[in-house]
Formats: C-alpha cells, structure tokens, sequence
C-alpha cells in the first residue's frame, strides 16, 4: 500500500510560488500587449506579426534593437521603440488605469472578444470600462451594429427606436454596437439601455475621455449597467482626431454579425462601418429611403450596389438575422392600449380622443399638434392638453417644434 504523503509546509510554500509566477507571467504578457498596442496602434498587423513570430508578446519585448532591425529594418519609425523602457511605461499604464476602473485585454487573452479577432486588422488591445467582469462580458452572443448619420430625421430615428426595442422581445437578445456619436449612435444606446439591453460603445477617444460631451450621461450608464461597456483600443489621453473616428469604426464592424446602417450620406462614418462589414463577410443591413433625401443616400447606394439588404420590416429584418423568433408581442390597437392604462381614470370620451390621436400620429410621424387637431377635429387646446397626457406616459415624444412621435417600446 502506497502512504500519501504528508503536505509540509514548503510544498505549500512552493505551490504558492508557483501561482505567483503565473500571475506574474500573465501580467507581463499583459503588460507587453498593451506596449505593443501603443507602439503598433495605427499598424497592429505589424505587432500580430512579430507576436506570431516570437511566439508571445512578452517574447517579443525581450529582443534587443538589433533583432528588431534585422525584422523592421534599421530605419523603422518603430526603431528602439521595443525595449524594457516601454514595458516599464506599460506596466505603471496598467496600474493606473485600474485605479481608475479601466481594464485592459489584449489579443492573445481569452478575454479578448473573439468575434474581432476574427477580422483581419483587429486591435492588439482594448480599453474597457464597465461593470461587468471581462471574462463575460465578450461571451458568445450575436452583436448588432447600429450606425448612422448624426444629423437623422425623425424617420430614421423611429426606425432605430422601433428596431432596438424590439430587439427585446428576442428569445436571445443580441447586444448593440454603435459608435457613442450623435443621431443614430445616441439613439441607439439610449433605447437599448431602456429596454433592458446590452449595449457597447466604441470611442474613438482614450477610455478616459467622453465624446462628444452631451453622451456623457449615457456613457456613465452603459458603464454602470449589467453586460455594457465602453470600449477603445486608444490609450488614456488620447483626443478625440478625425482619423480616430474613421479608424474606430473597423471595431464596430468586427465585433458585430450583421451591421444596420440606418441613414447615412453617400459619405460617412456609417457607409465607412457598413462597408468594412462586408469586407469581413459580415451582413450588411440599410433601411431605405426617399431618393431626394440626402440622408438616405447612401443607404440607397449600398442596396443598389448590392452591398446591403434593404430593411423592410422588423419581422423580415430578424428573419434574415437568423434569429428564432421575431417580436412575440402583437402591436396593441390605439384604443385598446389607452382603454387598459386609462380605465376607471379619465372619462370614456376623453380616453376615445386620446386613441383618435395616437391612430392619427400613427399613421403621420412628425404631425404637429396643430395638425392633429384640424385631423380629428379637435380644439387645439383639447389636442394640447391631451398630448401632453400622453407624452407623460411615455406613449409619445413630441420635439421642440411640437412633432410628435409614437414611443414604439410601448408597442404601439
């Protein structure tokens, strides 16, 4: 009979060695990636190549310049830039950064998202602020790109709105990528926030800087909510430049299935997403519009080209995602939807005015309420008074210029 050995107190001692090491060891690849990610940002296929290699950043940082110079070539802008010198600079980034409760994953960590490093230029890293640890916050999970123009219309906004919040009635709700711009972006994140669904931001500013300013709102609550993130591959500090934009869209792109283009110019950053979607063999989606409007050109273009599947309804749209079922709910009739929140409040006349307005706003998005008055026959104060009940209730939005809007998360 074989005796188990008694534990002494060295093997503890050198098993807790052996996990130091491993942190130890984990933490300077870590440290290496992000290095790698400063020195290579603008040209990460160069670090994926010496990665692949030397068999592993931390490899790669332990070369001398004479090395690097035989692979680079002895007049390389990156020349001496490899070195302890910036695995040191990258170890006390690391630090600080985590003070501050941004993390930092790099491309050969599982927590990487795998769906980007599928792509062809992926990042070497990223910069992550959320809630939610990274081992799951990347999970497997279809992502969804919702891009546009920042100057939408009332058409493409409700369309976003429609689209997202019905996104939650999904068996398996995908999460939605955008870009944290205005418009379409904003839109996006807004409404996947209300209706209880994951959303990440990629910036194209450092992950300690807001851009635009007025999203900073919804940035801190896609930080503080449940499988959200803000995420950048840009280092703390970094300015929000022209060429960063168009640079952080490959992120959108690569970390989505499908991308949606919403409305967009014949230029800008969402044709830019859109196209590099399908570069990567990802679907592409463009909700069509009128020929004459500016905003809808580009989507235009792209179905034309054959680029993009016009959207046409959301049922179609989810069909054509691969998702098992579209919206489970049935759209509530005007009236029934008044009758169930307003029943034994408010008069029974009043509550069928308040349905004759919403079937009116219905069908004409962007009616002011002047013109839903003269449309049911209304005073324009008994219009005014009963629209403003109803924005209250969150069953519509009306702007500045009194237009008013049906709130599709209420199933309307």
């Amino acid at each position: 009979m074989i005796k188990k050995r008694k534990t002494c107190h060295s093997d503890i001692w050198n098993d807790r060695f052996f996990h130091f090491l491993c942190r130890m060891d984990k933490f300077v690849e870590k440290a290496s990636l992000c290095a790698l990610n400063r020195i290579f940002g603008f040209e990460p296929k160069i670090a994926a190549a010496l990665i692949d290699h030397f068999g592993s950043a931390a490899e790669v940082m332990k070369q001398k310049q004479d090395e690097m110079d035989l692979l680079l070539g002895p007049h390389s802008k990156y020349s001496g830039q490899i070195g302890r010198h910036s695995l040191e600079k990258a170890s006390r980034e690391l630090e600080e950064i985590e003070k501050k409760g941004i993390r930092f994953t790099g491309i050969t960590e599982e927590s990487y998202p795998d769906m980007l490093r599928e792509c062809e230029d992926p990042p070497i890293g990223l910069y992550v602020r959320s809630s939610t640890p990274l081992d799951s916050l990347f999970a497997r999970r279809k992502g969804i790109a919702i891009v546009g123009t920042r100057d939408s219309s009332l058409y493409g906004e409700e369309w976003c709105k429609k689209t997202v919040a019905s996104m939650a009635t999904l068996p398996e709700k995908p999460a939605v990528v955008s870009g944290l711009a205005l418009g379409i972006d904003a839109c996006a994140h807004r409404t996947a926030l209300e209706n209880g669904i994951s959303t990440i931001a990629v910036m194209a500013t450092g992950p300690d800087t807001v851009y635009p300013w007025r999203n900073r709102g919804i940035a801190e609550q896609i930080v503080s909510s449940s499988g959200c993130a803000l995420i950048t591959d840009y280092p703390p500090g970094t300015a929000p430049l022209a060429v960063h934009f168009l640079r952080r869209n490959r992120i959108i792109a690569g970390l989505s299935d499908a991308t949606l283009l919403i409305e967009s110019k014949m230029r800008g950053g969402g044709m830019m997403t859109a196209r590099l979607a399908f570069s990567y063999g990802r679907e592409v989606f463009a909700l069509p519009g009128r020929a004459d409007d500016i905003r809808s050109q580009g989507c235009n273009h792209l179905i034309k080209s054959k680029i993009a599947e016009p959207i046409t309804s959301i049922d179609g749209l989810f069909k054509d995602l691969g998702f098992k079922a579209a919206s489970g709910r049935q759209s509530v009739p005007c009236g029934e939807a008044v009758s169930q929140r307003y029943r034994n409040m408010l008069p029974e006349d009043k509550i069928d005015r308040m349905a004759a307005i919403l079937t009116v706003i219905r069908k004409h998005r962007g009616i002011t309420i002047e013109e839903t008055a003269m449309e049911t026959g209304m005073e324009y104060s008994t219009a005014a008074e009963l629209t403003g009940i109803l924005e209250t209730d969150g069953f519509i939005s009306i702007d500045l210029l009194q237009r008013c809007t049906i709130n599709f998360r209420n199933n309307m």
